[in-house]
């Protein structure tokens, strides 16, 4: 039995909710520039970025962008590659280090690495638990990826499979374009006690990051960071970018509660993903509005009611201070 009333409607019947933000606990905090969103005639922010390849290359500067798929394009073609050879983006470290993967937030200062794809890896790995100990991530350009590997789990001994790796086919079924949910499920819905075949692309390292995966750690940082600055450039993937105010210690707070449920639930960690959960439950009133609300603008993951409830109560907590407001 649900634990609220939920109404499933179908795809067609789902109405895409606005994606403005709206004051976590005060917004009398906040002061008028904290969130200045670019208007139709200048839908594109006049920001300039600095980037470089993480494995080595010249200095460019980006601007101009809007998501992660038209950043993309622009380091491309500032750094004369293929679109399509960017994993994922590091923000002020070449090093793969997850916790500071570029999400849907860019410190205005921040200095953007792209990591390009490298050698490719074929396994064949013998499921003998129901959980392979990997937790998904995608780059939103339709590259999903390992974020994290549980220590002591099936994948955690060949060590051949790294934080990092793009998981391009799984049983010979080609995965570029596949969000990191996807990749998650087939994962869950492989046969235990059965092997499969997984081909991993590695991405290319600069020469003091190659060695053995036993000498780098499986998450080179305990959690996302947000940036550097006082503003943020975000990025949507529906209307315009906007720059605005680091989130503050108890959205954070919130935004890490709700990335936890997602690794829980779904085995898979998106801070941007997260970040917008929060937004859609921030002005509801009880959990069927919340419901209803995300079931309209991510109705394609198909989260289950106790997540839902799990989310809900959560963020209740941070709000009502029943939870410490520090992030690690």
């Amino acid at each position: 039995m649900p634990f609220f009333r939920r109404d499933r409607r179908s795809k067609a019947d789902l109405t895409v909710e606005s994606e403005q933000k709206t004051p976590f606990l005060d917004p009398k905090d906040a002061d008028d520039e904290s969130s200045l969103a670019m208007g139709e005639d200048d839908s594109k922010p006049k920001l300039e970025f600095y980037t470089q390849l993480a494995h080595g290359s010249a200095t460019g500067r980006i601007s101009g962008f809007t998501n992660v798929k038209e950043l993309y394009q622009k380091i491309a073609g500032t750094l004369k590659i293929s679109q399509d050879e960017i994993l994922f983006c590091t923000l002020n470290t070449h090093r793969i280090d997850m916790g500071r993967l570029l999400g849907g937030q860019i410190g205005l200062e921040d200095f953007i690495f792209a990591h390009c794809i490298g050698s490719k890896k074929e396994l064949q790995i013998l499921k003998s638990e129901p959980a392979l100990g990997l937790t998904i991530t995608d780059n939103g350009a339709g590259y999903a990826f390992i974020k994290r590997i549980r220590e002591g789990s099936t994948v955690d001994t060949e060590k051949r499979v790294c934080v990092g790796d793009h998981i391009r086919a799984i049983n010979g079924h080609n995965l570029v374009g596949a969000r990191h949910f996807e990749v998650a499920r087939m994962l869950k819905s492989l046969p235990v006690g059965q092997p499969f075949s997984l081909v991993l692309v590695e991405p290319k390292r600069a020469f003091d990051e190659i060695k053995p995966r036993s000498q780098v750690s499986k998450e080179e940082a305990t959690e996302d960071s947000v940036g550097s600055g006082r503003n943020t450039l975000r990025l949507r993937s529906k209307g315009p970018a906007t720059v605005e105010a680091i989130p503050s210690e108890l959205e954070q707070t919130a935004i890490k509660k709700v990335d936890d449920l997602l690794e829980s639930f779904m085995g898979i960690r998106d801070m941007e993903l997260s970040s917008t959960i929060l937004d859609l439950c921030k002005d509801k009133q009880n959990p069927d509005e919340f419901a209803t609300s995300l079931d309209g603008a991510l109705g394609d993951f198909a989260f289950p009611d106790e997540f839902l409830f799990d989310v809900w109560g959560a963020i209740t907590d941070v709000r009502a201070g029943r939870v410490s407001n520090s992030v690690e």
